[in-house]
């Protein structure tokens, strides 16, 4: 089993040091859906949710969070992004928002948690717009798609 890089000789939790490490280009895809009613689902396709554009919004909550994420994550380094975009579809067979993000760096240390916060911020900022209407929206699926670069290689989630 790999020791944990995170665990220090006593056991304790710290930040790992990076900076021996190469820098390379790294990039990171993540996941989210929103789950919502047929109503909902309507209001946010014909943009009548009272709080304004629900897609619109909930990209850029999803770019702004990317770019706090040392902020809301203890360990995480703070990274200089390259890029990041979050993509938002209205899924019509199971009524829900389908969010994908990538983010990119050139660096020391990778950017899924980047991507994995882009993703997550926007499915809440979605749920927020919403709960007015329902609060039982559900959000799911969140999850790295894949990743590039650095000495851990390529990984890419099996379907």
């Amino acid at each position: 089993m790999n020791e944990l890089s995170h665990i220090n000789s006593e056991g304790k939790a710290e930040m790992v040091d990076v900076s021996s490490k190469e820098d390379t280009v790294r990039t990171a895809e993540a996941s989210a859906e929103v789950f919502v009613s047929e109503e909902v689902f309507t209001k946010i396709k014909n943009n009548e949710i009272a709080k304004g554009d629900v897609l619109a919004i909930a990209k850029f909550a999803g770019i702004q969070a990317a770019k706090k994420t040392s902020e809301l994550i203890p360990l995480c380094h703070n990274i200089q992004i390259s890029k990041v975009n979050v993509d938002l579809k209205l899924n019509e067979r199971n009524k829900s928002v389908e969010i994908k993000s990538f983010a990119k760096t050139v660096g020391k240390t990778g950017i899924e948690m980047e991507a994995l916060t882009a993703a997550s911020v926007a499915a809440l900022t979605v749920y927020d717009m919403c709960k007015a209407l329902d609060k039982s929206i559900k959000i799911s699926n969140i999850r790295l798609l894949s990743k590039s670069g650095g000495k851990s290689g390529n990984y890419k989630a099996q379907d």
